[in-house]
């Protein structure tokens, strides 16, 4: 199976010239799950065309530092790539932006949190167990960088993990295989420390940045998650 990334945002300022691009950290992160995994990029900052959904064996989307309600030239266009996604039935994979994106262009509302910045190692509790999960803990851990979020699920969307922060962190559709995740699970903590340092005065106050950094000591699953994702794709390929 090959699965085409669509990049959509790219870390800000040197941090870019530093980390690899998020499809990559994707990419690696996969690859760990499934050795048989491969990949593509599709770049929509670069301006590179969507391709057709349907004739892809999946996608994924990616974080951005755009919103859902901003007007970008690949706005629309994204949503329409969902949308024959959802009825081709491709598997379609989303995190944080790409969470939020496939919320909203299937129907669901995306904004603003009320509660702020969402950063730091976020515990998720999982409030429901589909079948690639396997025997899934009670919690997942994951890197979290948002100030929006999936505010009420499309109808057919089903939540499987929440927090105090974040009620919609972790969906799955029950008609369509679309799974999608707002933490980051492809950040590693050294960029996620980074990112929130690149931050300060620019969104974070330093009190935040610094709960943030000091958060990311407590344990991560990110791999889990990987192995979800990987799990999700194979028993959707088509």
């Amino acid at each position: 199976m090959k699965l085409t990334i669509l990049e959509t945002g790219r870390a800000p300022g040197a941090l870019a010239d530093v980390y690899p691009r998020y499809p990559d950290m994707m990419a690696s992160l996969l690859a760990r799950a499934d050795a048989a995994l491969a990949f593509e990029t599709v770049s929509l900052i670069e301006g590179e065309p969507l391709p057709a959904a349907g004739e892809l064996d999946a996608a994924a989307i990616m974080g951005s530092p755009f919103g859902v309600y901003d007007p970008t030239a690949w706005m629309d266009p994204l949503r329409a790539f969902v949308r024959e996604a959802h009825a081709a039935k491709t598997p379609l994979l989303g995190v944080c932006f790409g969470h939020q994106i496939i919320a909203d262009a299937l129907g669901g509302d995306v904004g603003r949190s009320d509660k702020g910045w969402g950063v730091g190692r976020h515990v998720y509790r999982i409030l429901a167990r589909a079948p690639w999960m396997g025997e899934a803990p009670d919690t997942l851990a994951l890197v979290a960088s948002h100030q929006d979020q999936v505010r009420r699920p499309p109808a057919g969307a089903d939540t499987l993990a929440a927090s105090e922060h974040t009620p919609h962190a972790l969906l799955a559709y029950r008609d369509a295989p679309i799974l999608t995740i707002q933490g980051h699970p492809e950040f590693s903590d050294a960029f996620a420390a980074a990112l929130y340092g690149a931050r300060r005065g620019a969104g974070l106050s330093d009190e935040t940045a610094d709960a943030a950094i000091q958060s990311l000591s407590a344990p991560e699953d990110n791999q889990l998650a990987a192995e979800w994702m990987a799990t999700f794709l194979r028993e959707n390929v088509r």
